[in-house]
């Protein structure tokens, strides 16, 4: 047994042809759904980066207990297990956030990883020289952290020197070395096409504009302000030009599946951790505005080769935290019961549902369901977003270490089904997520599809608490998170 994931950051479902765009050059994509399954109905859990391959590796919600942060102790990892029932895993990534403070230990359990620096800023390239170009720009980030990303884009002129064509020549490598052999897992992953959207002339030539402002390529996280109609159709254009590189990236896997006949016998699961805004609804980027469908309804498509299904669309309910468990089965392992995920083999085989509803959400902001007819989002009660705390073995955050003053206050918690008797620290931890500003949302996505006109139905809003109660409880939701959603009496 054999299996690729081939993972995508910030993949916009609504971009890609299987999902009915016309304007973007997405060949691959295409040819990849007429390959495997394709589900129209996959959602997020827990975001943004790290939570989301926390979910990867667990199977498990991460977004109720804490916010971004490294595996902790008491997590069974997918590729952990398989490596130590003699599954080969193997990483090949330019994804930076595993190397940061707060992400630096999900590599660690995998057989073999290899990485390729320069993403967004990363600190790689030590180039002091003043003559380094940096072009105009809306971007309202550091200075320096604006500038070591032309430093990094300067060592990449050509295609072939960009991390992502390096990452996919490295997980091409690992397949040819290793198409005679049984028993491995690749996981490939590119930070593309997530902002910054560097990408090459040719691909920029897809999508030729008019354009003489400043440059558009790295959005700011927030509401549309300064940025004109323009600007906006031309950072999606820059998206665009991106994704097709990715799109030419997957082309590549799917040939070599051809070549050497890999749809026998290998498993195929093309995904990504969420979508993200390019200007719909007002809005650039994401984990700033509640979890509309333009990031947390995601494209996801799977080959089984037991099945031998192609070609055919999946209605089905289905969510990150359902993969440990589908490769888990896969390689003929036990699934662990405190996973929230559950296996996709017989809904890849007849479209079986695994689940009625499913959480979705980020630390500190709404939380999150959708049954795939109705979404519910339901924010903060007051304010002041409390109360709300991090709990954790491993106090860190997005590529820095949590602050001294905010672990003197820590206190344990728990210990919950999942950490293995293990309590927990639990120190208060403020968010940037402000939910009152929107309240509570609901949309029937039947009627409403792109979530224009929230529902004011009190009965149906009763029916949807009770449910998100339910689902919030089955996840072992901290007992504060049913306070900090004015549901006092319903984490008892």
């Amino acid at each position: 047994m054999r299996a690729i994931m081939v993972m995508f950051d910030s993949l916009n479902r609504r971009m890609l042809s299987p999902y009915g765009c016309e304007w973007t050059h997405t060949p691959n994509f295409q040819r990849l759904a007429e390959r495997t399954v394709q589900f129209d109905n996959c959602y997020v859990g827990s975001m943004p980066c790290m939570p989301a391959r926390r979910e990867l590796h667990t199977g498990r919600y991460d977004f109720l207990h804490r916010d971004w942060g490294p595996l902790e102790p008491f997590d069974d990892s997918m590729p952990e297990i398989l490596d130590r029932n003699g599954v080969h895993t193997h990483l090949a990534t330019d994804h930076y956030h595993y190397y940061q403070d707060g992400g630096a230990n999900y590599h660690c359990r995998y057989s073999t990883w290899e990485f390729f620096r320069g993403r967004e800023g990363d600190p790689w390239k030590g180039n002091l020289n003043d003559s380094i170009p940096i072009a105009p720009n809306l971007n309202d980030r550091d200075p320096k952290w604006w500038r070591q990303e032309y430093v990094n884009r300067s060592y990449m002129p050509e295609v072939d020197d960009h991390n992502q064509t390096k990452t996919f020549n490295a997980g091409l490598e690992f397949i040819r070395t290793n198409a005679d052999c049984d028993n491995w897992f690749l996981h490939l992953e590119t930070f593309d096409p997530h902002e910054p959207f560097f990408s090459h002339a040719e691909f920029k030539e897809l999508y030729k504009h008019d354009y003489l402002g400043p440059e558009c390529d790295w959005p700011n996280y927030g509401r549309v302000s300064n940025e004109t109609p323009e600007m906006i159709q031309h950072l999606r254009y820059e998206y665009a030009a991106l994704l097709s590189m990715c799109d030419r990236s997957l082309g590549r896997v799917l040939d070599l599946m051809d070549e050497l006949n890999l749809w026998e016998d290998t498993l195929l699961i093309v995904n990504t951790d969420h979508g993200f805004f390019l200007g719909e609804k007002g809005w650039l980027a994401k984990v700033i505005m509640p979890f509309y469908n333009e990031v947390a309804h995601i494209p996801l498509f799977v080959w089984d080769p037991r099945c031998g299904k192609k070609g055919e669309a999946r209605k089905s309910l289905v969510q990150t935290v359902d993969l440990a468990p589908t490769l888990l089965e896969y390689f003929g392992q036990t699934v662990d019961p405190t996973m929230n995920g559950k296996s996709l083999t017989e809904t890849i085989l007849n479209d079986r549902p695994v689940r009625q509803a499913g959480l979705f959400g980020a630390y500190g902001g709404h939380v999150s369901f959708t049954d795939g007819r109705y979404v519910y989002m339901r924010a903060a009660a007051d304010g002041s977003n409390e109360p709300l705390s991090n709990h954790t073995l491993i106090p860190a955050k997005l590529g820095e270490r949590e602050p001294v003053h905010l672990l003197r206050s820590a206190e344990w918690a728990g210990p919950f089904s999942f950490t293995k008797g293990c309590r927990v620290m639990k120190y208060p931890k403020p968010t940037r997520f402000e939910t009152e500003e929107f309240g509570h949302l609901l949309f029937d996505l039947e009627k409403d599809p792109d979530q224009e006109k929230p529902i004011v139905d009190p009965e149906l809003e009763k029916r949807m608490i009770d449910r998100l109660i339910s689902l919030m409880k089955e996840a072992e939701s901290p007992e504060e998170q049913f306070r900090r959603l004015g549901l006092e009496n319903a984490g008892s």
